[in-house]
């Protein structure tokens, strides 16, 4: 009996990833394709068939590559992007900076508090982004904690700009995304061989130099997984930059709503996110590649 059904259950474990992938990702990417060669139409929906008859009652291609013409003419969309690269490279490297110690100072803490310390790091989890990202609203607007803080201890005389800036959407950035950063960090160091260290020290490199030489580079894999699992996201964030940044700070989500919703310009609307998606395809491949040669050298 389980002769005759192992090879179906096979079949069934490994197909179930495949039909998720089909329907959650491949389905939805080839609607967005689809819509991003149409064209804008005020009804329901809000864009033109890709088919349709002619006079002759023959079907007619309708599709058009004049909504990425438009992308790529207009440098609005263009600023955007490249504002959203700069915002979201420098939110992956201050996340970088203050994941990696903590990281590894859990993953070389005592065995009975790792587990508290990462529960700590996911606890901002339980409670909605959107509340977290309100949360900085009110500590950074002028008559928030820090001001009122700053004030009270004499440190300023009035109360600074600290809300609708950079500054606050890099803020909110680290915070949302820092434990994305973070356990990728901790599972790679936590399994590295204290022994390696030693083996440095007693050869005569200092602690330093040991770190430098054999705990980062053995970290490298957990570095790029967590700095792609905060880049790629952050390229793309909507709530953050607009809570936290106000209309001065511009990125290609907020463009991304406005043709959506504002303007109900869908064909536009999807060709902007489908080049998006073609320029984080480059960052992601090369990952990939890095990850698989470091996993070959280690081998």
């Amino acid at each position: 009996m389980s002769a005759t059904t192992s090879p179906a259950i096979h079949r069934v474990t490994t197909g179930l990833p495949f039909l998720w992938l089909i329907v959650f990702a491949a389905l939805p990417l080839v609607l967005i394709v689809k819509i991003s060669l149409a064209q804008m139409h005020l009804g329901v929906p809000p864009y033109t068939p890709l088919l349709g008859l002619d006079d002759a009652g023959e079907n007619l291609w309708r599709g058009t590559l004049a909504n990425y013409r438009l992308v790529a003419g207009d440098s609005l969309y263009l600023d955007a992007y490249l504002n959203s690269l700069r915002i979201a490279a420098i939110s992956t490297a201050l996340a970088l900076m203050i994941g990696f110690p903590m990281a590894y100072a859990i993953a070389r803490a005592p065995l009975g508090w790792r587990t508290p310390l990462l529960f700590l790091v996911l606890l901002p989890f339980w409670t909605s982004f959107l509340i977290r990202v309100y949360a900085w609203i009110g500590l950074l607007r002028p008559t928030g904690l820090i001001n009122s803080t700053l004030l009270w201890l004499g440190l300023v005389t009035e109360p600074l700009k600290l809300l609708n800036t950079e500054f606050a959407v890099f803020i909110g950035m680290v915070f949302c995304y820092l434990p994305y950063m973070l356990l990728p960090l901790y599972a790679r160091l936590e399994k590295l061989d204290a022994s390696l260290i030693e083996a440095a020290m007693d050869l005569g490199a200092t602690p330093t130099l040991a770190f430098w030489r054999i705990t980062v580079p053995l970290a490298v894999p957990g570095v790029i997984a967590g700095c792609l699992l905060v880049f790629v996201p952050a390229v793309g964030e909507f709530v953050i930059p607009e809570l936290l940044g106000g209309a001065d700070v511009l990125m290609i989500g907020k463009v991304l709503w406005n043709e959506f919703f504002t303007n109900r310009d869908w064909p536009v609307s999807a060709a902007v996110a489908m080049l998006v998606l073609l320029a984080l395809v480059v960052p992601i491949a090369t990952a990939q590649v890095l990850m698989a040669r470091k996993a070959g050298e280690a081998s």
